[in-house]
């Protein structure tokens, strides 16, 4: 039999049972594509991580990410969770430092430092794109449970991209997004065709002065229909807003979501431009809930 270490981690929250939860196994040697896809089925998380030795001189660890249902090119909050067991088992708490993790998509660092009386994580995620999508408006409101009328007309629908492809969705205000009942299997079928990983909607009118940005995501093609915090996407958002013109550099904005979960967390993001090139950076913070042994 083999024994590995398995962690389950509430990212984008100091406290504990709210945000979103990864499971992390920090020592992956040895497992097959088909075993993690068994032991991520097993968490039944929205993304499971697994580290594993890099074998390039620029990055620490190789990361690989699986749903219940497949594994995912890149994956925000298990990749925050992977840095914060790290932190944990190495004790970095006192100064800053730099984990920087092989992805499918690239090379993704996360720094890790203290900020008040917990740990922050902020991620430099691979640069931003987005694209034109092809659907009706109607269409899309009924897959998303919504009305042609709450969405926010005065920005585009597109796909944005910080690792993997986002449907961006303005909406005019917190309750339209509050109030969306997806159907799943349509919004699924829709999703696949397209190579969509979620469907991310947003709003700038939130009920709270303090939060830039609130949202929902909704990822039925990779067997999470509503995820509580989305790392990714929310990324992704920050890259796509910034090419709209919505956005100033260097301001970090509070992103809020998973309140319709009752999960809620908060996301940290920033955005700055260098030489040409787009640079999105996502963070926050993250609690251990739950740490064991699973034996294959």
């Amino acid at each position: 039999m083999r024994n590995y270490h398995i962690f389950h981690i509430d990212t984008f929250t100091d406290q504990a049972f709210s945000g979103n939860p990864a499971g992390v196994v920090p020592n992956a040697e040895g497992l097959t594509s088909s075993e993690m896809q068994q032991i991520a089925n097993e968490m039944n998380l929205s993304e499971t991580a697994f580290l594993f030795s890099s074998k390039l001189d620029q990055s620490d660890y190789q990361i690989k990410f699986f749903t219940p249902f497949c594994e995912v090119d890149f994956c925000g909050h298990a990749t925050l969770a992977a840095a914060w067991v790290i932190a944990q088992k190495f004790d970095l708490k006192s100064s800053s430092a730099v984990v920087t993790f092989a992805t499918n998509v690239g090379s993704v660092p996360v720094e890790i430092k203290q900020k008040e009386d917990h740990l922050l994580m902020i991620m430099t995620q691979v640069e931003p794109k987005v694209k034109q999508v092809d659907i009706e408006n109607d269409h899309l409101a009924s897959m998303l449970g919504v009305t042609v009328t709450d969405f926010d007309l005065q920005l585009p629908i597109k796909l944005a991209y910080t690792g993997n492809w986002h449907l961006v969705v303005p909406m005019k205000n917190q309750a339209s997004i509050d109030q969306a009942s997806p159907l799943f299997e349509d919004l699924k079928m829709w999703n696949k065709d397209f190579g969509i990983v979620t469907n991310h909607l947003f709003t700038r009118h939130t009920n709270d002065h303090n939060v830039d940005i609130y949202t929902r995501d909704f990822a039925p093609a990779v067997g999470v229909n509503e995820d509580p915090v989305t790392g990714s996407a929310n990324g992704a958002l920050i890259g796509y807003l910034y090419m709209e013109g919505q956005l100033r550099e260097s301001k970090q904005y509070r992103i809020i979501q998973g309140n319709s979960m009752n999960r809620p967390g908060t996301v940290l993001a920033t955005i700055t431009k260098r030489a040409g090139h787009i640079q999105v950076k996502v963070g926050g913070s993250a609690v251990t809930t739950i740490k064991g042994m699973i034996t294959l």
